[in-house]
């Protein structure tokens, strides 16, 4: 290869480089500058988020009073006492007609017999008429 043959303008880039490449490949990681002004941030390519959060959402109030999962309601007081002797296993019990409540359901108290004998409407069927051994007071209880 001749000088004629090479072109000038590639020959200067590559005598100015080379030695700057050389040092910087030789060089360990240590001794290396390290350029602390590079930004990753384009204001105008980026979004910004946003500082909203999300919302409080107040709870519904409970229906009360109320029978929990778990609540025994029975189509009549002779029912009710069927079933109070089947769980304590006296005598008088037999076959009941109660159902046992899944979901808290929303009643209105007709009257009352004593601490465990209440008879209910069911809010949402005014229709159905039954009796509870749960006591249900008049007012919520507080939350704590």
């Amino acid at each position: 290869m001749s000088i004629r043959s090479v072109n000038i303008p590639v020959l200067a880039a590559a005598v100015v480089l080379a030695p700057l490449l050389l040092n910087t490949l030789a060089l360990p990681a240590s001794a290396q500058v390290k350029d602390d002004t590079v930004t990753f941030a384009a204001p105008g390519l980026l979004e910004k988020k946003s500082d909203k959060k999300i919302p409080d959402v107040k709870a519904a109030p409970q229906a009360w009073p109320r029978l929990d999962p778990g609540s025994a309601l029975c189509r009549t007081a002779e029912d009710l006492t069927r079933l109070t002797a089947n769980r304590t296993h006296t005598a008088g019990g037999g076959p009941a007609d109660c159902q046992i409540v899944h979901v808290a359901t929303a009643v209105d108290v007709v009257q009352r017999q004593g601490a465990g004998r209440t008879q209910i409407r069911l809010t949402e069927r005014p229709a159905v008429l039954g009796w509870t051994d749960v006591w249900l007071p008049e007012k919520a209880p507080l939350k704590r």
